[in-house]
């Protein structure tokens, strides 16, 4: 394989070298990132699964914290380690595609292909930022590379290797049921390989995904299914038309992969619809093995849009057997716009992460956590025995739980859902009548009365608060983020 990779590395550099030098520019970009970029709250927050094992976990499945505590426990805790991982595993991902798409397209496309998706700002995410998104595509691309050695090459064993994938795939996000789906809707509608159902192999395949899951499946039939529930029912609880949210995803998913490559994707969809006239399945086998796996995500998620804000990861796995399904027809000078892009977008993600010149109205960003953290152990020598919570969703308490050598509490001890400290096994009475600091972020530097009014609600559970402290972190000359710090007397938990 390292002589074939050297080989198309070769061909590429004749051919498109362009393409090979925007990709590796890009590649070195990360590179640097994982040791410039500071910790994001979802580093801290499935590093906090770390620390409370468990065989699964509220809102997400093991494997993100597999892959954390894998590369944590070999090299230390520290930021770089964990961006290390993400990248590696990425980087996995990538080489597995190429494997992939040498199933379909010529040694120079699969390689074109592979340069062009690893120039993307999804890759970058992925690199860079710890989600379940991380081992799921790695997964997926697996268990999509062994289906199609089960099926094409006709190696039967495959499908139990399949099987497992899809498993641990179901084991990093709910996203992979739609493997054994498109799975399902490929044999169906393949005059071909229809017979597949009827034999074993298929459905041993499936046996081995259902063992592969277990783990989350008995963390929900311990947990009343409640990370089931929080995945399905609790996401569409607040359902609303909202036809404009469809831009907004459109926007962010031209972002995300680059508008030229979606744009070559809604082209590909328009084209085949038009030849087949919602006869999709009689396409050859290889293309509707790709459109198998793209069409039911991509357009399942596009649907919803209109009704609930998708988020920006949900479509991603749509796109392994996307773009492949695109690089068959997808001409030089549109390649070279796509990266064009691709090379802007990450010189502003270069300029934003190292002088943040726009500040983030959030707390989805990755800086002052660190700062914030050396701070609040220099205020907490003055409260002796006060503990320490937060109550921006996780973001503050997972930042503090990965900075401090202290448990840090959540939402949860003002009577508010707050994800996996809820499931950490924490007796909130034990803490009744302590004194606490509560450390509230202002994502918004230009108005704080929400967060201010916010600790008003804080009376409701002890017996007198004050603000004592602000944080405030400067990126340059330019304050970037703040958080205050309230001290809170003789705490009362909220009734059981």
């Amino acid at each position: 394989m390292q002589g074939t990779l050297r080989a198309d590395w070769r061909e590429i550099w004749r051919h498109d070298r362009w393409l090979m030098i925007s990709a590796l520019s890009i590649f070195i970009l990360r590179t640097i990132f994982i040791w410039r970029m500071g910790l994001m709250p979802q580093d801290a927050y499935y590093y906090f699964y770390t620390e409370h094992p468990a065989i699964s976990y509220f809102d997400h499945p093991p494997a993100i914290a597999w892959v954390l505590k894998a590369f944590t426990v070999v090299l230390g805790k520290e930021v770089w380690v964990i961006k290390l991982g993400d990248t590696l595993v990425t980087l996995g991902t990538l080489l597995v595609f190429r494997q992939l798409a040498l199933f379909f397209l010529p040694r120079r496309r699969a390689m074109q292909g592979m340069l062009l998706l690893g120039s993307t700002l999804m890759v970058t995410i992925l690199s860079l930022v710890s989600t379940p998104d991380v081992p799921l595509m790695l997964c997926w691309s697996l268990a999509l590379l062994c289906l199609c050695k089960a099926l094409f090459l006709r190696r039967r064993w495959y499908w139990l290797l399949a099987g497992a994938m899809m498993g641990l795939a179901f084991d990093s996000k709910y996203t992979a049921v739609f493997l054994p789906l498109g799975t399902g809707l490929f044999l169906l509608g393949s005059a071909r390989y229809r017979r597949e159902l009827l034999a074993v192999w298929p459905w041993a395949g499936l046996a081995c995904m259902v063992l592969a899951a277990l783990p989350v499946v008995i963390w929900n039939v311990q947990h009343d299914f409640a990370s089931f529930r929080f995945q399905s029912a609790a996401r569409v609880s607040g359902v609303a038309l909202r036809l404009t949210d469809v831009l907004g995803v459109l926007g962010h998913q031209a972002a995300l992969l680059g508008p030229v490559l979606l744009v070559m994707l809604f082209r590909a969809i328009w084209m085949y619809a038009r030849k087949y006239s919602g006869r999709m399945w009689q396409a050859n086998e290889r293309t509707w093995f790709l459109m198998s796996f793209f069409l039911p995500v991509f357009c399942v998620f596009l649907a919803l849009s209109p009704f609930y804000w998708v988020k920006l990861n949900w479509m991603m796995p749509a796109y392994i057997t996307g773009v492949i399904w695109v690089m068959r027809c997808f001409p030089r000078k549109w390649r070279a716009w796509q990266q064009g892009i691709a090379i802007v977008i990450h010189a502003a993600m270069t300029v934003e992460l190292l002088w943040y010149p726009v500040l983030v109205k959030s707390d989805d960003v990755w800086v002052g956590w660190g700062r914030m953290a050396y701070e609040v152990r220099k205020i907490q020598r003055e409260f002796p025995g006060h503990f320490i919570f937060s109550a921006d969703d996780y973001k503050t308490s997972a930042a503090l739980n990965f900075y401090l050598d202290q448990m840090v509490y959540g939402q949860n001890i003002i009577g508010k859902p707050a994800l996996q400290f809820d499931y950490i096994g924490t007796n909130i009475q034990n803490l009744s009548g302590r004194n606490a600091l509560f450390i509230n972020s202002i994502p918004d530097l230009y108005t704080d009365q929400d967060e201010r009014r916010f600790a008003d609600t804080l009376r409701q559970y002890f017996r007198e608060v004050k603000q004592v402290y602000t944080i405030d972190v400067n990126k340059g000359h330019k304050l970037a983020r703040r958080w205050l710090v309230y001290q809170c007397m003789e705490y009362r938990p909220p009734e059981e």
